[in-house]
């Protein structure tokens, strides 16, 4: 297992990670991407706790997603089935795991001061800390990404289910687009990706 781990994760939180896998009984899964998820946790019929995480993750995302999804596990073991998935107690979970991964031996330096501001308060996903989430995607191996971000206002641009939107502007945090089918708005977080469309 320390074998296959060492192509997904940075070398230094292999071991750590492998132990973390052994004391909680994971079976882990490593699978193809899914638009929708990094990874996830769930109880099998059989009892055994199964983890699955995308294959195509960058070593930090595949580390802070396995952390994530085991949190889960160790939440509910420790606090019992009701608690609310992305609730305190997971909260507190996987800050306590993180823990030991947060160091410059596993994380570069432009992530560490990242990483410490979102464990204040981790939320359900890194992707809606524009901040963080952008500073991962750098790790990434597609490097012809256009992000939401960078879409001048008024221009046209299509995401991965084909749907096309005009951007209109920033509220907030999140840019306004309008949904050109529908004509309906919708915000999207600075690093949403998208194919900027020929104007």
């Amino acid at each position: 297992m320390s074998e296959v781990l060492a192509k997904y994760l940075p070398e230094h939180a292999v071991e750590t990670c492998f132990e973390l896998i052994k004391a909680n009984q994971v079976h882990l899964k490593i699978v193809n991407e899914r638009q929708t998820r990094h990874g996830d946790y769930r109880k099998g019929i059989s009892g055994k706790h199964e983890i699955t995480v995308n294959a195509n993750l960058n070593k930090y995302r595949f580390l802070m997603t396995l952390v994530h999804e085991i949190s889960h596990l160790v939440a509910f073991e420790k606090f019992g089935r009701n608690i609310k998935p992305h609730g305190a107690e997971w909260k507190y979970t996987f800050q306590r795991l993180m823990v030991p991964f947060i160091r410059p031996e596993i994380f570069p330096n432009q992530l560490l001061s990242l990483l410490a501001q979102h464990f204040k308060n981790p939320t359900a996903s890194s992707d809606t800390d524009a901040r963080l989430a952008l500073a991962l995607k750098q790790f990434d191996e597609k490097d012809d990404v256009t992000y939401v971000f960078q879409v001048p206002d008024g221009s046209y641009f299509r995401i991965k289910n084909g749907r096309i939107f005009q951007k209109k502007g920033i509220r907030v945090k999140r840019h306004e687009c309008l949904e050109v089918k529908t004509g309906r708005l919708f915000l999207f977080n600075p690093n949403a990706e998208v194919e900027l469309l020929p104007g």
